[in-house]
């Protein structure tokens, strides 16, 4: 290995041509132990609740090193969670210490809490391992800057910087995990794919194999279980978080700690206010996806991977909408600026030579479908999530996820047997891929139809009627005003290109 060729490109190098396994673990790095050779280097960008949630996994994989963590926000307290205390219990177990930050019953995040966490757990756990320090970065451009020898890279951002830090460490080789959606402008999720198609480096968005349920209910309508498929319908109990209906007029002062520059990233200017970050981000157009970006990918990736569905051809929604009185007359309020708190949306996708022209439906905010007369006869209730599959022989309801699948058909209803499949975790297949396997299940590849569809939806509500879309010229064909809904307004110095 000449001297000029660094650890980072000689593992994967290594990993391309198989060497890596030449040379048993056992007899580099001792039994049960990686060798430092063979760890993949890791910065975790984002730091917040959903963060620490899943941080685990990246602190007992023995292959991994986080050595760098990264979040405009340097501590703080005043974070959104789902459950009182959660969070704070979850870093309490990381630390090994029950009474970390007693007194405080705020929910915490940020970067030098994540460095925290990095380096007790590898001072208690992996003491053998010898780390050095984590390093905590504020830019995300600072971190890929300076640390030269990063293999890999876990995005936990709000959805709006998703494109702009995955696009950056794939050019520079880095391979990326990313939470979902890959991005929440349709040109912006194309750009991601591309560039990972560009650089070839191992990606895994994180929904994959969440619906797995969803998966087998699919396989087993290519068997013909229900005849020819018609329709989709998927709910779910999203938002669970407020949906501001006004942009704030009030300006409290920035948190002390918080980079509200590198939070904005590439999204247009405006004061600070609480009411855009952490969780409550999802409601707002410009850093949000919305609820089907949220949840929707998980149930229905798997089903766009099994039946071949492509980008829909067509997108129409219907949303709730407030009032406000203004000088005592009462008005609807134009809204384009966030999510409504309920909607419906409908994707429309062309026939193919395996399947006739299938319409999906998406409904959240409480919103359901109403049951075709075959299931109501049944007298089923309806649970706050669930998915149901309409065809020409049947009807197959189940859990969001397709947990418990009935199926309903010439008058009776059973419980639908499915053959079991090895579907992998949430995780499965991405550290397998960096290591020189197989492509993972879960690359941003594979993920394109899917990113285009929920991004599709969301022009559909913006644009307030139906959009017929050409995919292959990326275009709203007939309302060219709505094509501006494709792409972001980018702050200057913040733009993407394929460079």
């Amino acid at each position: 290995m000449q001297p000029s060729l660094n650890r980072r490109r000689f593992l994967g190098a290594a990993a391309a041509t198989g060497a890596v396994t030449i040379v048993p673990r056992h007899v580099l790095g001792g039994p049960g132990n990686v060798p430092p050779s063979e760890k993949v280097t890791l910065a975790h960008i984002g730091m917040g609740t959903q963060g620490f949630r899943e941080l685990d996994y990246l602190l007992s994989e023995p292959r991994f090193q986080i050595v760098a963590v990264c979040d405009p926000n340097k501590d703080s307290s005043d974070y959104v969670e789902w459950g009182k205390g959660g969070i704070r219990n979850t870093i309490r177990k990381y630390l090994g210490e029950p009474g970390w930050r007693e007194g405080d019953n705020r929910c915490p995040g940020g970067r030098d809490v994540g460095k925290l966490v990095v380096d007790t757990y590898y001072a208690k756990q992996r003491a053998a391992d010898k780390f050095k320090a984590c390093t905590a970065y504020a830019d995300f451009r600072e971190l890929f800057e300076k640390e030269k020898d990063l293999d890999a890279v876990k995005v936990m951002t709000p959805d709006h910087l998703h494109a702009t830090v995955s696009i950056a460490a794939m050019n520079k080789g880095i391979h990326v995990m990313m939470h979902k959606p890959l991005a929440n402008r349709m040109i912006e999720g194309r750009l991601v794919v591309e560039t990972a198609r560009k650089t070839k480096v191992a990606t895994h968005l994180l929904a994959h194999g969440a619906g797995g349920g969803n998966r087998l209910i699919a396989e087993a309508i290519k068997q013909g279980v229900i005849g020819k498929l018609r329709e989709i319908h998927n709910w779910t109990n999203r938002p669970v978080w407020p949906q501001y209906t006004e942009i704030p007029t009030d300006k409290p002062p920035v948190p002390k700690g918080l980079d509200w520059d590198l939070w904005l990233g590439p999204a247009v200017d405006r004061p600070y206010h609480p009411h855009y970050t952490h969780t409550v981000f999802r409601g707002w157009y410009d850093f949000g996806g919305g609820s089907m970006a949220d949840m929707g990918i998980y149930s229905l990736w798997p089903v766009f991977e099994t039946l071949g569905l492509g980008v829909p051809k067509s997108a129409q929604a219907w949303a709730t909408h407030t009032c406000t009185i203004e000088d005592g007359v009462s008005r609807t309020v134009k809204n384009d600026f966030s999510y409504p708190t309920g909607c419906n949306i409908r994707l429309g996708f062309a026939a193919t030579s395996d399947m006739p022209e299938i319409d999906l439906f998406w409904y959240d905010g409480g919103m359901k479908p109403r049951l075709p007369k075959e299931v109501e006869a049944h007298s089923v209730e309806m649970g706050r999530e669930g998915i149901l599959f309409v065809g020409d022989d049947g009807i197959i309801m189940g859990g969001f996820h397709g947990q418990n699948p009935q199926l309903f058909s010439k008058g009776k209803r059973e419980d639908l047997v499915l053959k079991e499949s090895e579907t992998g975790g949430r995780h499965s297949g991405w550290l397998e891929e960096i290591l020189g396997g197989e492509r993972s299940p879960g690359s941003f590849l594979n993920a394109a139809s899917i990113t285009d569809a929920v991004n599709l939806g969301t022009v559909a509500l913006r644009a307030g009627k139906k959009v017929l879309f050409d995919s292959e010229a990326v275009k709203i064909t007939n309302d060219a005003g709505a094509n501006k809904y494709l792409v972001r307004e980018y702050r200057k110095g913040w733009e993407l290109s394929e460079a």
